[in-house]
């Protein structure tokens, strides 16, 4: 069954109209990335306001038509091309676009009226191929999209086009020379073929990308202690079991478990408020500690109400001790509103081969308990770890 040039340009539209409400309506539900959608949702409009002027181009006096389809089709893919350098942070190029924007209409108006064809058919498909070529590159380099099933597809696509554009640039006019009109006929079908592909599978890729990265977003803040900023229980088990089972078979892990000392007292003598602050205060000191101790992959967490862990690959009991020792000093030390409170900590070292989180919390929470036992303020160590 053979489609007309016109059928195709109404099912391009169509495509892009869906397309533009389905980036809208994601939209709404993902104030987070609402610019970028925004944006993408506007150049689908652009577009089809570049496939209605193409359809009635002739309509138009000399070359006012093409001209404005063309302007309007770059000017849509550059709004997919900011909203893709939006995924990771401000960027600016207003300037660069409005620049690319101007040239184009200066050759149109330079050249227009003497080669229409040639720029519609060859020449005007290189700023497309730029725009979607920078558009991959931009998802592909995005540090926010990085490790998302999505992305390779996200770059594939917009890659895929911007060489559809420039074979139609490069190619396409010795073919035209050597055969004929027929051929930019077909390509001209093959085209607009291509754009409702493009009109589907592109926003579709945007959508994708940007659910999945919420899903992280939820999946972190489900592993995530709000008060603190510190990993919550279920982080810290996800990825402590994770990296216990990774490490190589003689590294040693060491496992610090912190509570604070009379936290019921202070709540009760300060108010709640003040005891947050102290908590806060507690997980700044322990996460600055572990960060000073060069160890990139150690996890602290807050466990629950007072309670706090500390996880060190590549740690023995020395260093371990060293790093504990420093942080029940630094925090006794601190204040908040005035409050000044201690830590006592119990420590655990993991026994080569074995890797079992809980165990290896267990003894650290006997030693934890050993060192209330013994006055508080200070750092107890558990026999032979069993994990």
């Amino acid at each position: 069954m053979q489609i007309d040039l016109h059928t195709l340009y109404f099912l391009t539209v169509g495509t892009l109209v869906v397309a533009a409400a389905m980036l809208l309506w994601e939209r709404s539900a993902n104030p987070f990335r609402a610019r970028e959608l925004g944006l993408w949702a506007g150049g689908a409009g652009l577009f089809v306001g570049g496939c209605l002027a193409a359809m009635n181009r002739t309509s138009f006096p000399g070359i006012l038509g093409p001209a404005a389809a063309n302007l309007s089709f770059v000017a849509g893919y550059l709004l997919w091309l900011h909203g893709a350098r939006l995924l990771d942070g401000p960027a600016g190029g207003a300037r660069w676009y409005a620049a690319a924007l101007g040239g184009l209409a200066l050759l149109w108006a330079l050249a227009g009226t003497h080669f229409p064809q040639a720029i519609w058919n060859h020449v005007a498909s290189l700023p497309v191929a730029v725009a979607t070529g920078l558009t991959a590159l931009a998802i592909l380099r995005c540090r926010a999209m990085r490790g998302l099933r999505s992305r390779p597809l996200a770059v594939a696509i917009p890659l895929g086009h911007a060489g559809f554009y420039l074979a139609r640039a490069v190619v396409v006019p010795p073919l035209a020379a050597a055969y004929g009109a027929d051929v930019v006929s077909a390509v001209a079908k093959a085209t607009m073929y291509e754009a409702v592909l493009y009109s589907v599978a592109m926003p579709m890729a945007f959508v994708a990308l940007i659910r999945e990265e919420a899903q992280d977003r939820l999946r972190d803040a489900a592993r995530t202690d709000y008060l603190t900023g510190l990993s919550n229980r279920h982080g810290f088990f996800e990825q402590g079991d994770r990296m216990l089972a990774e490490r190589a078979a003689d590294a040693p892990v060491s496992l610090l478990a912190f509570d604070l000392d009379h936290f019921k007292t202070i709540n009760d003598r300060y108010g709640h408020a003040a005891g947050d602050a102290v908590i806060r205060l507690f997980a700044i000191v322990a996460r600055e500690l572990t960060r000073d101790a060069d160890d990139p992959e150690a996890i602290v967490a807050r466990l629950g109400g007072e309670e706090f862990a500390a996880l060190l690959p590549g740690r023995g009991l020395a260093e371990a001790r060293r790093i504990g020792e420093e942080v029940a000093l630094r925090f006794a030390e601190a204040s908040t509103q005035g409050i000044r409170a201690t830590v006592s900590i119990g420590l655990a070292e993991a026994r080569p081969g074995r890797g079992d989180l809980v165990q290896l919390l267990d003894h650290a929470d006997r030693a934890l308990y050993r060192a209330k036992a013994l006055g508080r303020n200070r750092i107890e160590v558990a026999g032979p770890a069993a994990a």
